[in-house]
Order: structure tokens, then C-alpha cells, then sequence
């Protein structure tokens, strides 16, 4: 009789959150993001927010939860119910570097997480000044290795996207070059246009209006595949110089684990429906945001992704000595 009583418990149970999951949603959706309003993260947050909400008939709300890098954030997003009803906006760092950046890190990645979507990517851009004596990728490297330590990098701060990508191409290129931490990427741009510095990597949307209004110069891109429309002329690094060589910053949403399968193949499928609008795609092209085949953006892609991340800026973050706490 215990047992029974148990079975029918856990049975119950289960048919209430298949009821839930089929009932979703009933209300408004959080989507935490783990960095101030108006920077490049909350702006792509709450443009794919605005186009998923309509396809699921519910509004999503944006909640700014900034600080630390982004892991109060995520941390607060992996400790909430998972019910469907609060998603974290993940990023590479928290997301990808994260654990090897914070010697304590309150929630992993993989673990206490649910991948639902990605994000279109944003590669970046491999940039130095008009007046740069560096006319190509193979300039700079050469020079960078006739003269160890002599050719400096800006980066947003440590740990940040350009730093740790800067902290990559390095050891890909066999290189030493002194990095150079700025609190933001507009003071590290700033400096870039002004010659206070030699190079930077900075983001293809941040970047494309630097470089089209002819303060900045493209050398190339960490993409694998060139962009015509919006970097004419600039090859990928992995064409000739750094073969095999990719890089992103990357975004996604997760829910906290556990969350109903349902509410994620719903949200996903809802992601997927927003994407058929052309001319929203079409925009998102033209100010440097790389889209993804579809299968790209799947949950189960998503997931192996973020775990093959995790690894991948391990090596990187270890072999660089970078790091946060």
C-alpha cells in the first residue's frame, strides 16, 4: 500500500507538470541578462525577446542582473524554479570561459543548465589604426615575432571577449604581445583610433561602424567564412594565415535544469518562427551578426557547444595565466 501511494504520488506529480508544460504559457517570461541596459548583450537580448514573444503569445520581460562578469546573473538564473518561466541569456564568458576564469564559480554551465537556443553569432574583427604600419594579419605576426612583446593589444577588461580571443589568436600565432586592459571597449576603441595602441579585436557589429567611417582598418575576421556585405576585402584568418582558426562571441538561452522538455521545444520552435522574418534577418546580417544553419541553433546543438566551450577556454585561460578571483 506504501508503495502504491508513492507510485501515484510521483504520478500525479508528473501529470501536473505535463499539464503546466502544456499550459505554457500562462504568464509573463523573465529573461535574465547578466549585464547593464543598452550594452551589445541586453540590445540582442531584447530584439530576439520582442520577435519570440510574439510567436508565443506572451510577453517577455528583461531582467538586468549585471556584475561580477556576468556570473551573478547566471548564478541567480541557475537557482530559480524551473518552471519555464525564468531563462538565462547566456554569453562566452560566464558561459563558456567562466570556469576556468573563477576559482569559485556557484553554478556550472552544463551542469545546472538547460540549453534551449542559440543566438546568431558575432565574430570579430582584427582591427588597428588608419596610420598602422600592419597592412595584413601576416604583417602583424611577423612583426610580433621579430620583436617578442614589442606589439600591444587593447581589450574591454580582462576576461572579456576580446581579451580571451586576443589571448587565442596569440598562442595560435606562436606570438608575444603585451595586452592592454581598458574598463569598457570604448575607451580601448578610443585609444585604437588614436594610435595610443597597436591592434585590437573587437566585435563585427561594435566594430563595423568604426571601420566604415574610415577610423579603423579591418585585417581580418575570426569567422571562417568571409562577409562580403559588411567587411568587403577582409579575408578570415583561417584562409591562409591561421588555418583552421574560429572564434565568436556567442549567446544563447538556457533555463535552469530541469526545466519541462516541452517548454523548451516550444521555445525553440517559437525562436525558429521569428527567424522566418527575412527582412528581420536581413538586418541583423547587415550590421555584422552572423547567421547560423538552423540545426546550429537546436537545443541539443546548443549544449554540446557550450560543453566543447567550456574546454576549449580551459586550455586557453590556463596556458595564458588569466584570471579573475
Amino acid at each position: 500500500m506504501k508503495r502504491l501511494k508513492t507510485l501515484l504520488a510521483a504520478l500525479c506529480l508528473c501529470l501536473s507538470a505535463t499539464a503546466q508544460a502544456q499550459a505554457w504559457p500562462a504568464r509573463n517570461i523573465t529573461w535574465v541578462v547578466p549585464f547593464a541596459a543598452g550594452g551589445p548583450t541586453d540590445a540582442m537580448a531584447r530584439d530576439i525577446a520582442d520577435k519570440v514573444s510574439k510567436q508565443i503569445g506572451q510577453v517577455i520581460v528583461i531582467e538586468n542582473a549585471a556584475g561580477a562578469g556576468g556570473t551573478i546573473g547566471a548564478a541567480k538564473a541557475a537557482r530559480a524554479t524551473a518552471d519555464g518561466y525564468t531563462f538565462l541569456v547566456g554569453h562566452m564568458g560566464y558561459m563558456g570561459a567562466g570556469p576556468a576564469l573563477y576559482k569559485k564559480l556557484s553554478y556550472d554551465p552544463v551542469k545546472d543548465f538547460d540549453a534551449v537556443f542559440r543566438f546568431p553569432d558575432t565574430p570579430l574583427v582584427l582591427l588597428v589604426g588608419k596610420s598602422s604600419p600592419y597592412k595584413s594579419a601576416a604583417d602583424l605576426i611577423a612583426a610580433a615575432k621579430a620583436s617578442p612583446g614589442k606589439v600591444n593589444f587593447s581589450n574591454a577588461g580582462l576576461g572579456s571577449s576580446s581579451h580571451l580571443i586576443a589571448a587565442l589568436f596569440e598562442a595560435k600565432a606562436g606570438i608575444d604581445v603585451t595586452q592592454v586592459a581598458y574598463k569598457g571597449a570604448a575607451p580601448a576603441i578610443n585609444d585604437l583610433i588614436a594610435g595610443q595602441v597597436d591592434v585590437m579585436f573587437d566585435q563585427s557589429n561594435t566594430a563595423l561602424p568604426q571601420v566604415q567611417g574610415g577610423r579603423l582598418t579591418a585585417l581580418a575576421l575570426t569567422s571562417t567564412s568571409p562577409m562580403p556585405q559588411q567587411y568587403p576585402g577582409v579575408p578570415p584568418l583561417a584562409d591562409k594565415v591561421l588555418p583552421g582558426f574560429e572564434a565568436a562571441t556567442w549567446y544563447g538561452l538556457y533555463a535552469p535544469k530541469g526545466v519541462p522538455r516541452e517548454v523548451v521545444q516550444k521555445m525553440h520552435q517559437a525562436y525558429l518562427k521569428a527567424l522566418g522574418d527575412k527582412d528581420w534577418t536581413r538586418r541583423m546580417g547587415s550590421q555584422g551578426i552572423l547567421l547560423l544553419p538552423d540545426a546550429s541553433y537546436a537545443p541539443e546543438a546548443f549544449a554540446k557547444h557550450t560543453a566543447s566551450e567550456v574546454e576549449r577556454w580551459r586550455k586557453v585561460v590556463t596556458d595564458a595565466k588569466i584570471q579573475l578571483d
